[in-house]
Protein backbone atom coordinates (compact mmCIF):
# COMPACT_ATOMS: atom_id res chain seq x y z
CA UNK A 1 0.00 0.00 0.00
CA UNK A 2 3.06 2.35 0.47
CA UNK A 3 3.02 3.19 -3.04
CA UNK A 4 -0.33 3.56 -3.66
CA UNK A 5 -0.76 7.43 -3.58
CA UNK A 6 -2.28 8.30 -0.49
CA UNK A 7 -5.45 10.25 -1.61
CA UNK A 8 -6.57 7.09 -3.43
CA UNK A 9 -6.37 4.80 -0.20
CA UNK A 10 -8.85 8.02 0.98
CA UNK A 11 -11.02 6.92 -1.59
CA UNK A 12 -10.72 3.81 -1.20
CA UNK A 13 -12.27 4.14 2.54
CA UNK A 14 -14.47 6.90 1.50
CA UNK A 15 -16.32 4.90 -1.46
CA UNK A 16 -17.53 1.31 1.13
CA UNK A 17 -19.22 4.52 3.46
CA UNK A 18 -20.44 6.54 0.98
CA UNK A 19 -21.31 2.89 -0.85
CA UNK A 20 -23.86 1.84 1.94
CA UNK A 21 -24.95 5.16 2.78
CA UNK A 22 -26.49 6.07 -1.15
CA UNK A 23 -27.46 2.77 -1.51
CA UNK A 24 -29.50 2.78 1.95
CA UNK A 25 -31.80 5.23 0.70
CA UNK A 26 -32.78 3.32 -2.48
CA UNK A 27 -33.07 0.21 -0.98
CA UNK A 28 -35.48 0.80 1.45
CA UNK A 29 -37.88 3.07 -0.99
CA UNK A 30 -38.61 0.12 -2.91
CA UNK A 31 -39.64 -1.66 0.35
CA UNK A 32 -42.18 1.28 1.40
CA UNK A 33 -45.25 -0.69 0.22
CA UNK A 34 -44.56 -4.29 1.53
CA UNK A 35 -43.72 -2.26 5.11
CA UNK A 36 -47.12 -0.44 4.90
CA UNK A 37 -48.36 -3.73 4.59
CA UNK A 38 -45.84 -5.32 7.49
CA UNK A 39 -46.53 -3.26 9.54
CA UNK A 40 -50.30 -2.16 9.08
CA UNK A 41 -49.03 1.95 8.45
CA UNK A 42 -49.50 4.49 6.70
CA UNK A 43 -48.21 7.16 4.16
CA UNK A 44 -47.29 9.49 7.00
CA UNK A 45 -45.43 6.84 9.20
CA UNK A 46 -43.67 5.46 5.64
CA UNK A 47 -42.62 9.02 4.95
CA UNK A 48 -40.99 9.35 8.10
CA UNK A 49 -39.00 6.11 7.45
CA UNK A 50 -37.36 8.22 4.74
CA UNK A 51 -37.40 11.19 6.84
CA UNK A 52 -36.27 10.30 10.05
CA UNK A 53 -33.01 8.76 8.28
CA UNK A 54 -32.84 11.98 6.07
CA UNK A 55 -33.54 14.07 9.64
CA UNK A 56 -31.09 12.05 11.66
CA UNK A 57 -28.24 13.02 8.92
CA UNK A 58 -29.20 16.29 8.77
CA UNK A 59 -29.00 16.65 12.55
CA UNK A 60 -25.07 14.92 12.77
CA UNK A 61 -24.16 15.89 10.00
CA UNK A 62 -23.17 19.86 11.31
CA UNK A 63 -21.46 18.72 14.27
CA UNK A 64 -19.05 15.91 12.49
CA UNK A 65 -17.23 18.70 11.19
CA UNK A 66 -16.64 19.96 14.71
CA UNK A 67 -15.62 15.95 15.88
CA UNK A 68 -13.06 15.11 12.87
CA UNK A 69 -11.58 18.31 13.73
CA UNK A 70 -11.39 17.73 17.22
CA UNK A 71 -11.09 13.62 17.61
CA UNK A 72 -9.77 13.39 14.47
CA UNK A 73 -10.71 12.07 11.06
CA UNK A 74 -9.69 8.61 11.18
CA UNK A 75 -11.24 7.61 14.50
CA UNK A 76 -14.69 10.01 13.60
CA UNK A 77 -15.10 8.02 10.56
CA UNK A 78 -14.43 4.65 11.74
CA UNK A 79 -16.73 5.33 14.56
CA UNK A 80 -19.65 6.28 11.61
CA UNK A 81 -19.26 3.52 10.10
CA UNK A 82 -19.66 1.33 12.88
CA UNK A 83 -22.78 2.75 14.14
CA UNK A 84 -24.58 2.99 10.79
CA UNK A 85 -23.92 -0.79 11.17
CA UNK A 86 -25.31 -1.29 14.22
CA UNK A 87 -28.53 1.00 13.13
CA UNK A 88 -28.78 -1.21 9.98
CA UNK A 89 -28.44 -4.46 12.29
CA UNK A 90 -31.13 -3.05 14.63
CA UNK A 91 -33.43 -2.01 11.55
CA UNK A 92 -33.10 -5.63 10.34
CA UNK A 93 -34.55 -6.75 13.75
CA UNK A 94 -37.64 -4.30 14.05
CA UNK A 95 -41.20 -5.01 15.29
CA UNK A 96 -42.76 -2.07 14.52
CA UNK A 97 -43.17 1.37 12.40
CA UNK A 98 -41.88 3.33 14.99
CA UNK A 99 -39.00 0.91 16.09
CA UNK A 100 -38.13 1.13 12.34
CA UNK A 101 -38.08 4.74 12.46
CA UNK A 102 -36.19 4.76 15.66
CA UNK A 103 -33.79 2.61 14.48
CA UNK A 104 -33.39 4.29 10.84
CA UNK A 105 -32.70 7.42 13.26
CA UNK A 106 -29.43 5.54 15.23
CA UNK A 107 -28.67 4.29 11.56
CA UNK A 108 -28.79 8.17 10.31
CA UNK A 109 -25.68 9.04 13.66
CA UNK A 110 -23.80 6.99 11.23
CA UNK A 111 -24.52 7.87 7.76
CA UNK A 112 -24.42 11.75 9.23
CA UNK A 113 -20.97 11.36 10.26
CA UNK A 114 -19.54 9.47 7.24
CA UNK A 115 -20.10 11.77 4.20
CA UNK A 116 -19.24 15.33 5.57
CA UNK A 117 -15.89 13.54 7.11
CA UNK A 118 -15.15 11.66 4.15
CA UNK A 119 -15.48 14.26 1.84
CA UNK A 120 -13.49 16.38 4.18
CA UNK A 121 -10.49 13.82 3.99
CA UNK A 122 -10.50 13.45 0.43
CA UNK A 123 -10.92 16.72 -0.61
CA UNK A 124 -7.52 17.57 1.54
CA UNK A 125 -5.97 14.52 -0.16
CA UNK A 126 -6.85 16.04 -3.72
CA UNK A 127 -5.60 19.61 -4.48
CA UNK A 128 -7.76 21.89 -6.03
CA UNK A 129 -6.62 21.52 -9.67
CA UNK A 130 -7.70 17.85 -8.78
CA UNK A 131 -11.68 18.35 -7.29
CA UNK A 132 -13.05 17.23 -10.55
CA UNK A 133 -11.17 14.19 -10.18
CA UNK A 134 -12.38 13.50 -7.22
CA UNK A 135 -15.88 14.25 -8.01
CA UNK A 136 -15.46 11.88 -10.98
CA UNK A 137 -14.53 8.85 -8.02
CA UNK A 138 -17.26 10.23 -5.88
CA UNK A 139 -20.03 9.23 -8.74
CA UNK A 140 -18.78 5.81 -8.53
CA UNK A 141 -20.61 5.03 -5.33
CA UNK A 142 -23.18 7.63 -6.37
CA UNK A 143 -24.59 5.91 -9.22
CA UNK A 144 -23.54 2.65 -8.68
CA UNK A 145 -25.10 2.08 -5.11
CA UNK A 146 -28.55 3.90 -6.26
CA UNK A 147 -28.68 1.42 -9.15
CA UNK A 148 -27.50 -1.58 -7.21
CA UNK A 149 -30.27 -0.50 -4.24
CA UNK A 150 -33.81 -1.01 -6.08
CA UNK A 151 -32.92 -3.90 -7.97
CA UNK A 152 -31.01 -5.81 -4.96
CA UNK A 153 -34.20 -4.56 -2.68
CA UNK A 154 -36.79 -5.52 -5.03
CA UNK A 155 -34.93 -8.99 -5.42
CA UNK A 156 -34.87 -9.23 -1.01
CA UNK A 157 -38.13 -7.85 -1.09
CA UNK A 158 -39.75 -10.37 -3.27
CA UNK A 159 -38.11 -13.53 -2.91
CA UNK A 160 -36.17 -13.48 0.93
CA UNK A 161 -37.29 -11.28 3.02
CA UNK A 162 -37.53 -7.26 3.42
CA UNK A 163 -35.42 -7.89 6.57
CA UNK A 164 -32.32 -8.64 4.49
CA UNK A 165 -32.44 -4.92 2.89
CA UNK A 166 -30.50 -3.73 6.17
CA UNK A 167 -28.60 -6.74 6.84
CA UNK A 168 -27.07 -6.75 3.26
CA UNK A 169 -24.92 -3.37 5.15
CA UNK A 170 -23.13 -5.15 7.59
CA UNK A 171 -20.43 -7.18 5.14
CA UNK A 172 -19.86 -4.22 3.30
CA UNK A 173 -19.30 -2.14 6.30
CA UNK A 174 -17.09 -4.63 8.08
CA UNK A 175 -15.08 -4.27 5.02
CA UNK A 176 -14.74 -1.19 4.99
CA UNK A 177 -14.13 -0.96 9.27
CA UNK A 178 -11.12 -3.19 8.35
CA UNK A 179 -9.41 -1.18 5.68
CA UNK A 180 -9.90 2.06 7.56
CA UNK A 181 -8.29 0.79 10.44
CA UNK A 182 -5.34 -0.25 8.79
CA UNK A 183 -4.82 2.18 6.26
CA UNK A 184 -6.25 5.65 7.35
CA UNK A 185 -3.95 8.66 8.80
CA UNK A 186 -5.24 10.63 11.55
CA UNK A 187 -5.86 13.90 10.96
CA UNK A 188 -6.97 17.03 13.45
CA UNK A 189 -7.14 20.67 13.41
CA UNK A 190 -5.69 22.57 16.34
CA UNK A 191 -8.23 24.93 15.87
CA UNK A 192 -10.79 23.26 16.28
CA UNK A 193 -11.88 24.75 19.57
CA UNK A 194 -15.02 23.71 21.97
CA UNK A 195 -17.95 22.19 20.66
CA UNK A 196 -21.05 24.48 20.25
CA UNK A 197 -23.54 22.97 22.23
CA UNK A 198 -26.48 25.66 21.64
CA UNK A 199 -25.81 25.49 18.03
CA UNK A 200 -26.64 22.09 17.71
CA UNK A 201 -29.31 21.97 20.06
CA UNK A 202 -31.16 24.93 18.08
CA UNK A 203 -30.53 23.30 14.40
CA UNK A 204 -31.83 19.93 15.73
CA UNK A 205 -34.58 21.03 17.26
CA UNK A 206 -35.33 23.69 14.33
CA UNK A 207 -35.16 21.18 11.27
CA UNK A 208 -37.13 18.33 13.29
CA UNK A 209 -39.95 20.88 14.01
CA UNK A 210 -40.39 22.17 10.45
CA UNK A 211 -40.10 18.18 9.19
CA UNK A 212 -43.02 17.77 11.92
CA UNK A 213 -44.94 20.64 10.88
CA UNK A 214 -44.89 19.46 7.24
CA UNK A 215 -45.87 15.70 7.50
CA UNK A 216 -48.80 16.15 10.07
CA UNK A 217 -50.27 19.15 8.27
CA UNK A 218 -52.43 17.00 5.77
CA UNK A 219 -54.06 15.18 8.67
CA UNK A 220 -54.50 17.37 11.55
CA UNK A 221 -55.15 20.49 9.13
CA UNK A 222 -52.63 23.02 8.60
CA UNK A 223 -54.12 26.06 11.10
CA UNK A 224 -53.97 23.61 14.27
CA UNK A 225 -52.38 24.41 17.06
CA UNK A 226 -49.89 20.95 16.74
CA UNK A 227 -48.72 21.84 12.91
CA UNK A 228 -48.82 26.18 13.45
CA UNK A 229 -47.13 25.99 16.66
CA UNK A 230 -44.54 23.45 15.80
CA UNK A 231 -43.97 25.17 12.61
CA UNK A 232 -43.67 28.71 13.80
CA UNK A 233 -41.28 27.56 16.41
CA UNK A 234 -38.80 25.67 13.99
CA UNK A 235 -38.93 28.81 12.30
CA UNK A 236 -37.65 30.29 15.04
CA UNK A 237 -35.13 27.92 16.01
CA UNK A 238 -33.49 28.30 12.45
CA UNK A 239 -33.35 32.11 12.48
CA UNK A 240 -31.81 31.82 16.08
CA UNK A 241 -29.37 29.48 14.92
CA UNK A 242 -28.50 31.92 12.35
CA UNK A 243 -28.02 34.87 15.38
CA UNK A 244 -25.73 32.09 17.15
CA UNK A 245 -23.44 30.88 14.92
CA UNK A 246 -22.86 34.32 13.84
CA UNK A 247 -21.82 35.56 16.89
CA UNK A 248 -19.68 32.76 18.26
CA UNK A 249 -16.02 32.39 17.36
CA UNK A 250 -15.84 28.43 16.89
CA UNK A 251 -19.30 27.71 15.21
CA UNK A 252 -20.35 24.48 14.56
CA UNK A 253 -22.00 25.21 11.34
CA UNK A 254 -19.77 27.95 10.64
CA UNK A 255 -22.12 30.34 8.23
CA UNK A 256 -19.45 33.20 7.70
CA UNK A 257 -18.28 30.49 5.10
CA UNK A 258 -21.27 31.33 3.21
CA UNK A 259 -19.25 34.83 2.19
CA UNK A 260 -17.61 33.30 -0.34
CA UNK A 261 -19.90 33.75 -3.21
CA UNK A 262 -19.35 30.05 -4.86
CA UNK A 263 -19.33 28.31 -1.99
CA UNK A 264 -22.85 30.32 -1.03
CA UNK A 265 -23.93 29.81 -4.89
CA UNK A 266 -23.08 26.00 -5.14
CA UNK A 267 -24.78 25.36 -1.77
CA UNK A 268 -27.86 27.26 -2.56
CA UNK A 269 -27.79 25.19 -5.91
CA UNK A 270 -27.54 21.83 -4.21
CA UNK A 271 -30.46 22.35 -1.71
CA UNK A 272 -32.65 22.56 -4.59
CA UNK A 273 -30.98 19.63 -6.78
CA UNK A 274 -31.52 17.31 -3.72
CA UNK A 275 -34.88 18.67 -2.81
CA UNK A 276 -36.05 18.19 -6.24
CA UNK A 277 -33.88 15.04 -7.02
CA UNK A 278 -34.96 12.89 -3.44
CA UNK A 279 -38.59 14.18 -3.42
CA UNK A 280 -39.37 13.31 -6.96
CA UNK A 281 -37.36 9.24 -6.50
CA UNK A 282 -39.96 9.30 -3.21
CA UNK A 283 -43.34 9.97 -5.58
CA UNK A 284 -41.88 7.95 -8.37
CA UNK A 285 -41.27 4.88 -6.14
CA UNK A 286 -45.04 5.01 -4.57
CA UNK A 287 -46.66 5.60 -8.35
CA UNK A 288 -44.73 2.31 -9.46
CA UNK A 289 -45.76 0.20 -6.85
CA UNK A 290 -49.06 1.42 -5.11
CA UNK A 291 -50.84 2.23 -8.69
CA UNK A 292 -49.13 0.62 -11.26
CA UNK A 293 -48.95 -2.74 -9.04
CA UNK A 294 -45.37 -3.27 -9.93
CA UNK A 295 -43.25 -5.46 -7.29
CA UNK A 296 -40.16 -4.31 -5.46
CA UNK A 297 -37.74 -5.91 -8.02
CA UNK A 298 -39.76 -4.74 -11.05
CA UNK A 299 -39.68 -1.32 -10.01
CA UNK A 300 -35.77 -1.49 -9.21
CA UNK A 301 -34.74 -3.05 -12.84
CA UNK A 302 -37.54 -0.05 -13.68
CA UNK A 303 -34.91 2.65 -12.20
CA UNK A 304 -31.69 1.00 -12.60
CA UNK A 305 -31.32 2.36 -16.80
CA UNK A 306 -31.22 5.52 -15.33
CA UNK A 307 -28.17 4.41 -13.12
CA UNK A 308 -26.12 3.16 -16.23
CA UNK A 309 -27.13 6.57 -18.11
CA UNK A 310 -25.25 8.55 -14.89
CA UNK A 311 -22.42 6.62 -15.73
CA UNK A 312 -22.25 7.03 -19.14
CA UNK A 313 -22.58 10.52 -18.60
CA UNK A 314 -20.05 10.89 -15.39
CA UNK A 315 -17.50 11.02 -18.01
CA UNK A 316 -18.98 13.50 -20.14
CA UNK A 317 -19.56 15.64 -17.97
CA UNK A 318 -15.99 15.51 -16.17
CA UNK A 319 -14.66 16.12 -19.27
CA UNK A 320 -16.94 19.00 -20.10
CA UNK A 321 -16.51 21.00 -16.69
CA UNK A 322 -12.78 22.46 -17.44
CA UNK A 323 -13.96 23.77 -20.55
CA UNK A 324 -17.73 24.44 -19.71
CA UNK A 325 -17.90 25.75 -16.65
CA UNK A 326 -20.08 24.91 -13.73
CA UNK A 327 -22.76 27.37 -14.52
CA UNK A 328 -23.95 26.44 -17.71
CA UNK A 329 -23.62 22.27 -16.71
CA UNK A 330 -25.79 22.83 -13.94
CA UNK A 331 -28.73 25.48 -15.99
CA UNK A 332 -28.64 22.27 -18.30
CA UNK A 333 -28.93 19.41 -15.35
CA UNK A 334 -32.08 21.99 -13.92
CA UNK A 335 -33.63 22.19 -16.86
CA UNK A 336 -33.75 18.43 -17.22
CA UNK A 337 -35.05 17.69 -13.64
CA UNK A 338 -37.72 20.39 -14.42
CA UNK A 339 -38.52 18.52 -17.75
CA UNK A 340 -38.22 14.72 -16.89
CA UNK A 341 -40.85 15.95 -13.81
CA UNK A 342 -43.06 17.52 -15.73
CA UNK A 343 -43.31 14.96 -18.49
CA UNK A 344 -44.23 12.69 -14.91
CA UNK A 345 -48.03 14.65 -15.11
CA UNK A 346 -48.69 12.88 -18.44
CA UNK A 347 -47.87 9.52 -17.11
CA UNK A 348 -50.54 7.38 -16.03
CA UNK A 349 -51.10 3.53 -15.45
CA UNK A 350 -51.70 2.48 -19.49
CA UNK A 351 -48.52 4.14 -20.04
CA UNK A 352 -46.14 1.76 -21.46
CA UNK A 353 -43.08 1.23 -19.08
CA UNK A 354 -40.83 2.22 -21.63
CA UNK A 355 -41.39 5.82 -21.98
CA UNK A 356 -41.11 5.92 -18.19
CA UNK A 357 -37.67 4.47 -18.40
CA UNK A 358 -36.93 7.15 -20.93
CA UNK A 359 -38.02 9.47 -18.58
CA UNK A 360 -36.06 8.18 -15.80
CA UNK A 361 -32.86 8.51 -18.17
CA UNK A 362 -33.14 11.77 -19.06
CA UNK A 363 -32.94 12.35 -15.21
CA UNK A 364 -30.10 10.38 -15.54
CA UNK A 365 -27.92 12.72 -17.51
CA UNK A 366 -29.39 15.46 -15.23
CA UNK A 367 -27.78 13.92 -11.99
CA UNK A 368 -24.39 13.42 -14.23
CA UNK A 369 -24.22 16.78 -14.51
CA UNK A 370 -25.47 17.89 -11.47
CA UNK A 371 -23.11 15.66 -8.97
CA UNK A 372 -19.72 16.84 -10.63
CA UNK A 373 -19.47 20.36 -10.93
CA UNK A 374 -21.10 21.21 -7.74
CA UNK A 375 -18.79 19.20 -6.18
CA UNK A 376 -15.60 20.11 -7.82
CA UNK A 377 -16.36 23.83 -7.60
CA UNK A 378 -17.78 23.91 -4.01
CA UNK A 379 -14.83 24.02 -2.22
CA UNK A 380 -12.71 25.78 -5.39
CA UNK A 381 -12.13 28.79 -2.32
CA UNK A 382 -12.01 27.28 0.67
CA UNK A 383 -8.84 27.05 3.09
CA UNK A 384 -7.80 23.76 3.76
CA UNK A 385 -8.10 24.42 7.41
CA UNK A 386 -11.85 24.97 6.29
CA UNK A 387 -12.70 22.49 4.81
CA UNK A 388 -13.68 20.22 6.64
CA UNK A 389 -16.55 22.93 8.43
CA UNK A 390 -17.03 23.54 4.97
CA UNK A 391 -17.67 19.80 4.07
CA UNK A 392 -20.21 19.51 7.01
CA UNK A 393 -21.81 22.73 5.90
CA UNK A 394 -22.50 21.27 2.43
CA UNK A 395 -23.42 17.87 3.25
CA UNK A 396 -25.86 19.54 5.47
CA UNK A 397 -27.26 21.83 3.14
CA UNK A 398 -27.61 18.69 0.52
CA UNK A 399 -29.29 16.40 3.55
CA UNK A 400 -31.42 19.52 4.73
CA UNK A 401 -32.66 20.01 0.86
CA UNK A 402 -33.84 15.92 0.34
CA UNK A 403 -35.81 16.00 3.71
CA UNK A 404 -37.40 19.51 2.52
CA UNK A 405 -38.32 17.62 -0.84
CA UNK A 406 -39.21 14.14 1.07
CA UNK A 407 -41.41 16.03 3.23
CA UNK A 408 -42.63 18.40 0.51
CA UNK A 409 -44.10 16.56 -1.97
CA UNK A 410 -45.40 13.98 0.36
CA UNK A 411 -47.33 17.09 1.97
CA UNK A 412 -48.56 17.46 -1.28
CA UNK A 413 -49.49 14.15 -2.34
CA UNK A 414 -51.65 13.58 0.94
CA UNK A 415 -53.23 16.86 0.59
CA UNK A 416 -54.28 16.17 -2.98
CA UNK A 417 -55.11 12.29 -2.29
CA UNK A 418 -57.82 13.89 0.05
CA UNK A 419 -58.99 16.66 -1.58
CA UNK A 420 -60.10 14.20 -4.53
CA UNK A 421 -61.12 11.64 -1.99
CA UNK A 422 -64.52 13.60 -2.20
CA UNK A 423 -64.42 13.71 -6.23
CA UNK A 424 -63.88 9.44 -5.82
CA UNK A 425 -66.63 8.85 -3.69
CA UNK A 426 -69.03 11.37 -6.07
CA UNK A 427 -67.86 9.00 -8.94
CA UNK A 428 -68.43 6.32 -7.48
CA UNK A 429 -72.01 7.08 -5.86
CA UNK A 430 -72.93 8.27 -9.74
CA UNK A 431 -72.24 4.55 -10.55
CA UNK A 432 -73.87 3.26 -8.20
CA UNK A 433 -75.35 -0.08 -10.47
CA UNK A 434 -72.09 0.17 -12.66
CA UNK A 435 -69.88 -3.02 -12.66
CA UNK A 436 -67.73 -2.78 -9.75
CA UNK A 437 -64.88 -2.79 -11.80
CA UNK A 438 -65.70 1.04 -12.79
CA UNK A 439 -65.90 1.75 -9.27
CA UNK A 440 -62.73 1.10 -8.97
CA UNK A 441 -61.10 2.60 -11.48
CA UNK A 442 -62.65 5.78 -10.88
CA UNK A 443 -60.87 5.93 -7.78
CA UNK A 444 -57.93 4.85 -9.24
CA UNK A 445 -57.64 7.98 -11.75
CA UNK A 446 -58.12 10.19 -8.71
CA UNK A 447 -55.14 8.30 -7.04
CA UNK A 448 -53.48 9.49 -10.05
CA UNK A 449 -54.60 12.97 -10.37
CA UNK A 450 -53.20 13.33 -6.99
CA UNK A 451 -49.94 11.87 -8.10
CA UNK A 452 -50.18 14.80 -11.06
CA UNK A 453 -49.85 17.44 -9.05
CA UNK A 454 -47.42 16.00 -6.43
CA UNK A 455 -45.45 15.84 -9.54
CA UNK A 456 -46.46 19.20 -11.06
CA UNK A 457 -44.90 20.84 -7.35
CA UNK A 458 -41.50 18.84 -8.23
CA UNK A 459 -41.64 20.67 -11.67
CA UNK A 460 -42.10 23.92 -9.90
CA UNK A 461 -39.21 23.32 -7.60
CA UNK A 462 -36.62 22.12 -10.16
CA UNK A 463 -37.85 25.17 -12.44
CA UNK A 464 -36.69 27.45 -9.00
CA UNK A 465 -33.08 25.67 -9.19
CA UNK A 466 -32.97 26.73 -12.92
CA UNK A 467 -33.04 30.14 -12.41
CA UNK A 468 -30.75 30.18 -9.32
CA UNK A 469 -28.19 28.89 -11.50
CA UNK A 470 -27.59 32.42 -12.49
CA UNK A 471 -25.78 32.56 -9.10
CA UNK A 472 -22.58 30.68 -10.31
CA UNK A 473 -20.37 32.42 -11.70
CA UNK A 474 -17.60 30.18 -13.54
CA UNK A 475 -14.20 32.70 -12.51
CA UNK A 476 -15.21 31.70 -8.69
CA UNK A 477 -14.23 28.02 -9.68
CA UNK A 478 -11.07 28.94 -12.22
CA UNK A 479 -8.68 27.16 -9.37
CA UNK A 480 -10.42 23.73 -10.34
CA UNK A 481 -10.72 24.46 -13.99
CA UNK A 482 -6.81 23.65 -14.58
CA UNK A 483 -7.09 19.99 -14.51
CA UNK A 484 -9.50 18.29 -17.40
CA UNK A 485 -11.37 15.64 -15.12
CA UNK A 486 -10.88 13.00 -17.73
CA UNK A 487 -7.38 12.47 -16.41
CA UNK A 488 -8.88 10.54 -13.62
CA UNK A 489 -9.09 7.30 -15.86
CA UNK A 490 -5.27 7.79 -16.13
CA UNK A 491 -4.12 6.91 -12.77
Amino acid sequence: MSRFPYRYIVAVAFLFGLFMDLMDLTIVNVALPTLGREFNIGHSTLEWIVTGYLLSLAVWIPASGWIGDKVGTKKTFIFALAAFCVGSALCGFAQGGEQLVAFRIIQGIGGGMMTPVGTAMLFRAFPPAERARAALILTIPTVVAPAVGPVLGGYLVDYVNWRWIFFVNLPIGVVGLVFSALFLEEHTEPTAGGFDLPGFALSASGLALVLYSLSRGPEAGWGTLEVLGTGIVGVVAFAALIWVELHTAQPMLDLRLYKDRMFRSASIVFFIASASLIGAFFLLTLFLQELRGLSAIQTGLILLPQAVTVVMFAQVSGRLYPKVGPKRLLAFALLLFAISSGVMVWVDIDTPIWMIIGILCLRGVAMAFTFIPLQAAAFARIAPPSIGRASSLFNTDRQVGSSIGVALLATVLSERLIAHAPQTAAIAAAKAGATPALAKAAAVQASVSAFHEAFLAAFVLALVGVVLTLLIHDEDAASTLHAPASAAVAE
